[in-house]
């Protein structure tokens, strides 16, 4: 059982913040389980070796706190410096033995598929954590399948993870999380067909462009000739009187 040491904490405010991490130490808070809030004081280094355990944040740890009595907590949140990367401040949630907890966890997946090996497929792994809900004693470090055995068409669905029976799955049971499917390979057409095709296309456009001048001509020559006869018209010569 991981084990934190924490001091309550007295000072607070941003100077006061910044005076514990300069000695090594970051402000943390303890809440939850039907108990007041509690400001306290932790190790940064303790904090970043539950988080890069195998259960990372799922961890239950189990925070001493002086002068009070231990408490079973789990890692609800933490804020990092997105300079230096070090932890600035973490919450702690505290949890009992027979409070059902929801949380999720990592999917592992061991083994390389047949598909893969054999057929020339490829594994697409589409989900990579799922949500559960079980008391704080059966939480998982992660849910691990071997997929060996996935041929081209085979698929591996939240429902068919290994829970076990004191594990309720939240996630949808027909999310996929895995499969092995075939490369698509797009055909192309050979260089020379498609120069030869680019080459029989640009006469359609020119002679397309060619007919549409015509026609404009033939039109301007229609108006033309129709105007005429109103031109040519001639009155009617008086004949002289003798």
């Amino acid at each position: 059982m991981n084990t934190i040491q924490a001091e309550p904490r007295e000072d607070f405010g941003k100077n006061a913040s910044r005076r514990l991490r300069h000695d090594g130490r970051i402000p943390a808070v303890v809440y939850g389980g039907g108990g007041q809030a509690i400001p306290v004081v932790v190790d940064p280094k303790a904090i970043t070796q539950v988080l890069y355990s195998e259960a990372g944040h799922n961890t239950v740890v189990t925070l001493e706190i002086k002068g009070r009595t231990p408490a079973r907590v789990l890692l609800s949140d933490w804020q990092v410096d997105p300079v230096t990367g070090g932890l600035l401040h973490v919450d702690l949630f505290r949890i009992s033995a027979d409070t059902r907890l929801k949380l999720k966890i990592p999917v592992h997946l061991t083994g390389e598929p047949y598909g893969v090996k054999t057929e020339g497929g490829i594994l697409e792994f589409i989900t990579r954590e799922i949500e559960i809900e079980c008391l704080p004693d059966d939480i998982p470090d992660h849910i691990t399948v071997d997929i060996s055995d996935f041929k081209i068409g085979s698929n591996l669905r939240a429902s068919d993870l290994p829970l076990g029976a004191r594990v309720k799955l939240l996630t949808d049971p027909t999310r996929m999380v895995a499969h092995v499917i075939a490369l698509k390979v797009e055909e192309e057409k050979p260089a020379e067909e498609a120069v030869a095709g680019a080459e029989a296309a640009e006469p359609e456009v020119i002679r397309k462009g060619k007919a549409e001048e015509e026609g404009e001509e033939a039109e301007a020559g229609a108006e033309k000739a129709e105007k005429k006869p109103e031109k040519a018209e001639k009155k009617p010569e008086k004949k002289e009187k003798k």
